[in-house]
């Protein structure tokens, strides 16, 4: 494993457990080198990407600590501490046992808000069942002491257990009054979306200790699961908090089209797979769809005909980059780019698309604490790049 530039490099910690026998006991790092810069033409300006780091394993989200050093995940199950110039300085020891299998393992980190105090790191990864034969998406949280959790617990966990390494979300924000949006999959199994005594496909508000707020829309309502905000959702892989609403926006993954934004609503069913603007894989129907539209259900905020494959997403509200204010990033898988959108308050009004022409998978977009946008690519070999924009 390379990473690049820093003062010397060693490892401080071992690896939390795992339950992926092919991870490596832990990353092996070289000296430091130079950051390998390129740039491109986009419609605001030349974007300057400069390659912070490299040799991650299918990194999945990252954070950024007070102090600019960076926690970044890694889906075989290493929580890794990097410097604000992509150096290792750590792997975290202290996580949970994890589930790794196909697109399930570590997935998302957050930050409490109050975390220069408490301390708390939220992960959400894949929870096996008993026999081990089945998972579902989790939320473990521990205090960050040196290079360690401690004090962890899981406060969250996705019932029943049915994925077997598919549909599994995940991504983590908190809202302004603490509370803890988790978004989830459909394990791939279509109608639990629409079951309300399941977590799947479900869109869950908590509070930061993992107990449901009193105000959930579904609260007290026999038969249905209290930590519900919004259900009928897919497999949602990317959420943000919309910096001038307030309001929590998400990213889903739709099946062959129909990839999706939403704005979720409390108690507000969003379709899947009652409705869908996509088509099943081998090219025909879904076969629960009745239309791309249906009484009760909500319409997309907005949605792609071909899917890009969407990810992590991001909000830049940055002073440092003026041409790229009121804009929302998103990575794309399949679509191998970095999505930009420009908006008019909520309104979506053009896409760009960035880093096409390095045809990587990005995994995850955050706009960092000095106004640069940041992005992982998912590979074996994934990278850590830091992206400017210089104003023509």
């Amino acid at each position: 494993m390379r990473f690049g530039p820093s003062v010397a490099i060693f490892l401080l910690a071992v690896v939390g457990c795992t339950n992926h026998p092919d991870a490596p006991a832990r990353p092996q790092p070289v000296a430091p080198g130079d950051p390998a810069v390129t740039s491109e033409s986009s419609e605001r300006g030349t974007v300057e990407i400069i390659e912070l780091a490299r040799g991650l394993d299918h990194p999945w989200g990252m954070s950024f600590l007070p102090d600019r050093r960076i926690l970044v995940t890694e889906r075989a199950g290493r929580l890794l501490l990097l410097s604000a110039e992509g150096g290792l300085i750590a792997q975290i020891s202290g996580l949970p046992s994890i589930f790794v299998s196909g697109q399930a393992g570590l997935l998302d980190v957050a930050l409490a808000p109050d975390f220069e105090r408490s301390g708390w790191v939220y992960l959400s990864f894949a929870k096996s069942n008993l026999r081990g034969n089945l998972a579902g998406t989790a939320v473990f949280r521990g205090r960050l002491v040196g290079n360690a959790l401690q004090d962890g617990e899981v406060i969250y966990e996705q019932q029943p257990k049915l994925s077997s390494g598919t549909h599994v979300g995940s991504r983590l924000v908190f809202d302004d009054a603490g509370h803890l949006f988790v978004t989830q999959g459909e394990n791939n199994k279509r109608a639990t979306a629409q079951e309300l005594d399941k977590l799947q496909g479900k869109l869950v508000r908590l509070n930061a200790d993992g107990s449901v707020p009193s105000d959930n829309p579904f609260v007290g309502r026999e038969g249905v699961r209290p930590e519900i905000w919004s259900y009928g959702h897919r497999n949602m892989q990317g959420a943000a908090m919309n910096p001038w609403t307030h309001v929590l926006w998400t990213s889903e993954h739709g099946p062959k089209g129909g990839d999706e934004i939403n704005i979720p609503e409390a108690g507000k069913n969003y379709g899947w797979p009652i409705i869908t603007w996509g088509i099943n894989y081998d090219g025909k129907p879904i076969p629960e769809a009745v239309s791309n539209a249906a009484e009760g259900m909500q319409q997309p905020h907005h949605y792609w005909p071909v899917s890009p494959a969407v990810s992590g997403m991001a909000f830049y509200a940055a002073e440092r980059i003026p041409a790229w204010q009121h804009s929302l990033f998103l990575g794309a898988l399949a679509g191998s780019s970095l999505i930009r959108l420009q908006l008019d308050g909520d309104r979506i009004t053009g896409e760009e698309r960035l880093l096409s022409k390095r045809n990587e998978r990005i995994r995850d977009v955050r706009v960092g604490p000095d106004g640069l946008v940041y992005v992982l690519t998912d590979a074996a070999d994934g990278k850590l790049l830091r992206i400017d924009l210089k104003a023509q």
